[in-house]
């Protein structure tokens, strides 16, 4: 541990670290320093670790490389829906139209 380096902070001294840090004092450069628990870290214990899946980064890259690949999967899909849904809707509005020229009577003219 940091017996090594450092001696146990004192009363007064020990509310230096936060959060249930451990503190030590360096005498040769008459500094705090603190010994943080998994939860905390920082100089002086201050920050909160946020809690990892996993601890391998490979499993983290890969975890990331399957996110993005299925993100962009399903925008491919939603422009494939979207266009597919505008031709089917510009065909249909086609026909319609045909349809209406088709059967349209033109009015005899009065004579």
């Amino acid at each position: 541990m940091m017996a090594d380096h450092g001696d146990p902070c004192d009363v007064q001294e020990a509310t230096y670290c936060m959060h249930g840090g451990t503190c030590y004092k360096i005498s040769s450069m008459n500094v705090l320093s603190c010994v943080c628990t998994d939860v905390y870290r920082g100089s002086r214990c201050q920050e909160h670790r946020l809690p990892l899946i996993s601890t391998d980064p490979g499993q983290a890259g890969l975890i990331a490389a399957v996110t993005i690949v299925a993100l962009l999967i399903l925008v491919v899909l939603s422009v494939v829906i979207y266009y597919t849904y505008k031709m089917l809707k510009a065909k249909k509005q086609s026909q319609q139209n045909h349809q209406q020229q088709y059967w349209r009577v033109q009015p005899r003219a009065r004579v």
